[in-house]
Formats: C-alpha cells, structure tokens, sequence
C-alpha cells in the first residue's frame, strides 16, 4: 500500500478560516473547526494544492522531504500563473520547435546544468503524487562511448541469435514472433551501425551526444511508466530552452531491459524499469522552420 503520511501542519495564529485549502484538497486532509483550518484527515497526497492557496501563508510543510525546488543555473520567480495568462501560440511554437537532434558539439554538458533538467523533470505530474521516478546519469562524452560499447554488445549477441533460422522457427513454432520481427526489422540496420562504430567510429547510437540521463519509474508507484514519459517529456522541452539539443534512444532502452548485466553495471534495481534514455548536448544543427505532424482524427464519445 503507498504511504500517505501527512507532511503538512497549519499555524493557527496566521489561518483565518477561509476555506480554500478544502475545496483543493484531493485527500479530505483538512476541514474547518470553530472558524479555523485543522488538519483531521488521516492521510495526504503532499501535493502542495493547499500550501499554494492559502491567502495567508498558513499552511507549510513539516519536513525536507518535500521542498521548493531551487535551480543552480538560473531563477524563477515564486508566483502562480493564471490559467489562460500564458500565450498558447508562443507554447505551440516552443514544442515544434523541439527536435530529436543527431548532431552535436564535442563541449560535455556541465553537472549543474543536468541535475537542474532532472529537476525539470520533476515539475511533471505523478499518479498520486508518488513521485517514484528515477534518474540515473551518464555525465561524458567518454562515459557515453563506454555506455554505446555495452549496448552494442547486447546487441551483438541479438543480431547472432536473430540470424540462425532454426532459432527463430523454433521460437516462432511455441508462439515467440519477437526473434523473427527483430530479424526482418532492426537485423540489417543493427550490423550496419555496429560495423559503422567498429572500422570508422562512427556513431550512430547516441549520434556524438556529450551525456546521457535515463528516466525510469519504480514498482512502488501506481503508474511508473506514465510518471517516468511525463517527466522525460519536461526534460526534453527544457534542454531545449536551455540550448541543449535531445534526440531519445529506443535502442538503449531495450538493451537495459534485457540484459539483466547491463542494469546491474548501470546501479539499476531490480524493482526500477528504465522508460527512456536521452541523449543530449550542445547541437550542431540550425534549423529553420516549425516541423509537420501527421493529422488526427479524435474519437469523440456521446452518451
């Protein structure tokens, strides 16, 4: 069962009895007795909802579990915007603007500057605030070579398994598809990369990226994988408006799914999944217009 430990306390000298911590409250942590806020719940998210409305400062936390979040590289100012007080078209702009790059500067990308994007990441929302997710960092371009080298071992090893035919029937005769659509789909492409690395250092994994940061989610959590996408989505429109370039890396994230090695060597847990792994650095790319998207078609639902 997740913890729901109630982290919050209430100053009975600042709280006047307003009652706008009630109507945000997810939890029914608080109520209002003789004109003032009391806390008689028996449990809270610690999403912060009532600390953000009081008019009164009156609500605070009681610990350093949960804390404002203070960014090293830059500052923000403490203050709520309004829905509907941000330009939706500049927002739009900004998210086209976003693309996966595949090249990039030979500069490593300073510490301060990569746990100030985790911490982005962390300003997503979390299925029941649990705010389970993981980061694990691979800070330079050495570092990200040695991380290429693992995962192209893996898949080595993939790419000899994928190619012997009585393998892949006998798999596929039991009901396992998987050999047999990695063989038709990623085989020749894998080789190539692995041979481009091999004779010419060409690098076609992690395309030159100076760092590396894998989001991934605990069991713990009600809805890991969902937390761990959102928050990788934040990084990702952060280093681009911190003028780093992002590209993510499907590959990586099979190998560490697969290769219990792998997620060992990484200080990966047993109970932690890696959702994705994300390249970045300073890019070496310009572009110069907004990209497409392919049109939708929502389902609309009427009862």
């Amino acid at each position: 069962m997740l913890e729901r430990k109630i982290n919050i306390q209430i100053d009975p000298e600042l709280c006047d009895g307003c009652g706008l911590c009630i109507t945000v409250c997810p939890s029914e942590t608080i109520s209002i007795n003789n004109g003032m806020a009391h806390i008689t719940g028996d449990q809270s998210l610690t999403c912060g909802h009532c600390i953000a409305i009081c008019p009164k400062d009156a609500i605070s936390l009681k610990n350093r579990e949960f804390e404002k979040i203070d960014f090293d590289t830059f500052t923000y100012e403490d203050k709520w915007i309004k829905h509907g007080k941000f330009e939706t078209a500049e927002l739009v702009r900004f998210m086209l603007s976003r693309r996966s790059c595949r090249n990039y500067k030979n500069d490593n990308v300073d510490k301060s500057v990569l746990e100030d994007l985790i911490k982005i990441g962390t300003t997503a929302p979390s299925g029941s605030n649990c705010q389970a997710w993981t980061f694990t960092v691979v800070p330079t371009k050495k570092d990200v070579a040695f991380f290429g080298e693992k995962i192209g071992d893996f898949f080595k090893k993939l790419n000899k398994m994928s190619a012997n035919t009585v393998l892949r029937n006998v798999m596929g005769l039991f009901g396992n598809k998987k050999l047999q659509f990695y063989f038709e789909n990623y085989y020749e492409t894998v080789k190539e990369t692995i041979e481009l690395y091999e004779k010419e250092g060409i690098d076609k994994l992690f395309h030159g990226a100076t760092a590396v940061i894998l989001v991934g989610g605990s069991e713990e959590s009600s809805c890991p994988s969902e937390d761990a996408l959102l928050a990788t989505q934040n990084i990702l429109l952060g280093a681009h408006a911190m003028g780093l370039g992002t590209c993510l890396i499907g590959f990586a994230v099979s190998a560490i799914a697969n290769d219990s090695k792998l997620k060992k060597s990484l200080g990966i847990n047993k109970s932690e999944t890696i959702y994705s792994v994300i390249a970045l650095g300073y890019p070496d790319e310009n572009f110069r217009k907004l990209t497409v998207r392919k049109n939708i078609s929502p389902r609309y639902i009427t009862f």
